[in-house]
C-alpha cells in the first residue's frame, strides 16, 4: 500500500484532474475580468493590448441594454407621470418662495443696481409680494405645459444611453450587479467542470501518451467550461420538465431579483428628477424647453412692473425693460435646473418610478428578459473562448514538459 502511495507516477496522474480544475477556474475567471476590465485601453493600439469588452463598446452595449429594458418598460410620458407633475410643482414653489426676495434682488442689483436701490422700500416690498403671489400659478402652468409636451422635449432612450456610454464604470456596475450570481457561477463552475474533464483527460493519457494529448485536452477544458456555463445560465429559456425536475436557465430563474437590482440603479442614479430636468433644459430640444420657461415667466415681469410701468420704463428705457424680462427668464431657467438637486427629493421620486418599472420588468417574457445580460457575453465571445482555449493549451503543454518530463 505504501509503495502505491509513494509511487511518483501515481501522483502525476492524480494531478491531471486538479490541474484541469485550475485551468477551468482560471480561464473562466479571466473571461469575466476581460469582459469588464480595464475600463480604458492598455497597451499599443489597435491590436497589442486590451480594453474590457463592455467598456470598449460602451455606447453599443448601453443601447442594447436600453433597448432590452427601458424601451419596453418605461415610456417618457409614463415616467414623468410617475414622478407626478403636481408634486414637482409643489416642490418648486416650496423651494422658491422662501428665496423670492433674494432672487429678485439678485437680478435687479446685477442689471440695474442704481434703479433698484433708489426705489422706495414699499415699492420693492410690493414687487416681492406680487412675485410670491404669482409663483404658484406660474409654476402650475409651466409644469402642465412640460407634461403635455414631454415627448417632444425629452428622448429618454438617448438620455440613458448617453449617461451609460459616458460612465463606463456605471455601465459595468449594472451588468455586474444584475449578473452577480451568474458570474460567480461561471467562475466556480470552472472548478468542477474542469475537474470532470480532467478525470477523462487522465484516462485518455493513461492509454494514449502522445505529447499533444494534454495540451489539446487543456484547450478543450478552457473552451468547454465557458461554453457549458453560458448555456446553463441561459438555457432552457422557459421552465422545462426533465423527469421529476423542472429546470430553467439560472439567470432567467432570478428575473424578479434582477429586475429589482436593475430598476434601483436606473431610477436612483440615471432617471432622477435632476437628470431628467437637466436633459430637458440642456438636451437636443433645450431651446424649446427654455422658451417655454421664458413664456411662462414673462407675465410675472409684466405684472410686477405694470403698477408703475412708466416709472420703470423711464428708468430703464424700453431696451432695458426688455432685457430685464430676458434676465428674469434666464434666472427662472437656472432656478428650474437647480431646484431638483436635493438628493432626498430625487430619492423619493425615484422610488415612485422604480415601483412601476420593476413591475413591468418582472412581466417581461424570458426571451425579452435574457436580452439584458446575454449581449455582454455574446459581444466578442469568440475572443474570450479563444483566450481560454489558448491558456488551456499552454497549461496542458506545461504539464507534459514539467510534470511528465516529456522529451521532444
Amino acid at each position: 500500500m505504501m509503495d502505491i502511495i509513494n509511487n511518483p507516477e501515481l501522483w502525476k496522474y492524480i494531478s491531471i484532474p486538479f490541474v484541469a480544475a485550475l485551468i477551468g477556474w482560471s480561464t473562466n475567471w479571466l473571461a469575466i475580468k476581460l469582459t469588464f476590465y480595464p475600463l480604458e485601453f492598455i497597451g499599443l493600439p489597435p491590436f497589442l493590448g486590451w480594453q474590457g469588452i463592455i467598456p470598449s463598446k460602451a455606447r453599443k452595449m448601453a443601447e442594447i441594454s436600453v433597448d432590452a429594458t427601458i424601451a419596453k418598460i418605461g415610456k417618457v410620458q409614463e415616467v414623468f407621470a410617475q414622478i407626478d407633475p403636481r408634486v414637482l410643482a409643489e416642490y418648486i414653489v416650496e423651494t422658491v418662495e422662501p428665496r423670492v426676495e433674494e432672487y429678485v434682488d439678485e437680478v435687479m442689483l446685477v442689471e440695474y443696481p442704481t434703479v433698484w436701490e433708489n426705489l422706495p422700500d414699499s415699492f420693492r416690498q410690493h414687487v416681492y409680494d406680487r412675485v410670491r403671489k404669482s409663483t404658484p400659478g406660474l409654476v402650475d402652468n409651466l409644469i402642465d405645459d412640460l407634461s403635455e409636451n414631454i415627448e417632444n422635449l425629452l428622448d429618454i432612450k438617448m438620455m440613458v444611453t448617453d449617461q451609460l456610454a459616458n460612465d463606463k464604470r456605471l455601465l459595468n456596475r449594472i451588468f455586474l450587479e444584475c449578473g452577480e450570481a451568474e458570474f460567480r457561477f461561471i467562475i466556480n463552475s470552472g472548478l468542477y467542470y474542469g475537474f470532470t474533464f480532467g478525470v477523462l483527460q487522465m484516462v485518455v493519457w493513461y492509454f494514449f501518451q502522445n505529447w499533444w494529448i494534454l495540451p489539446v485536452c487543456g484547450l478543450i477544458v478552457g473552451w468547454a467550461t465557458n461554453w457549458i456555463a453560458l448555456n446553463v445560465i441561459f438555457r432552457p429559456l422557459n421552465p422545462t420538465k426533465i423527469g421529476p425536475f423542472t429546470v430553467q436557465g439560472l439567470f432567467l430563474k432570478r428575473q424578479k431579483a434582477v429586475a429589482e437590482s436593475f430598476c434601483r440603479i436606473i431610477t436612483h442614479e440615471i432617471l432622477t428628477v435632476g437628470n431628467i430636468m437637466n436633459a430637458i433644459l440642456n438636451g437636443p430640444n433645450a431651446e424649446r424647453a427654455k422658451n417655454m420657461v421664458r413664456k411662462h415667466i414673462k407675465p410675472i415681469v409684466d405684472d410686477t412692473a405694470g403698477m408703475s410701468k412708466p416709472l420703470t420704463q423711464i428708468a430703464m428705457g424700453p431696451k432695458g425693460f426688455a432685457s430685464l424680462k430676458h434676465k428674469v427668464g434666464e434666472k427662472a431657467i437656472q432656478i428650474s435646473a437647480n431646484a431638483f438637486l436635493d438628493p432626498m427629493f430625487n430619492n423619493d421620486r425615484a422610488e415612485a418610478v422604480e415601483s412601476i418599472m420593476r413591475e413591468r420588468m418582472e412581466a417581461l417574457s424570458s426571451e425579452e428578459f435574457q436580452d439584458l445580460l446575454r449581449p455582454c457575453f455574446q459581444e466578442d465571445e469568440i475572443k474570450l473562448i479563444l483566450i481560454g482555449a489558448a491558456l488551456g493549451f499552454a497549461a496542458g503543454l506545461a504539464q507534459v514538459i514539467f510534470v511528465f518530463d516529456w522529451q521532444f
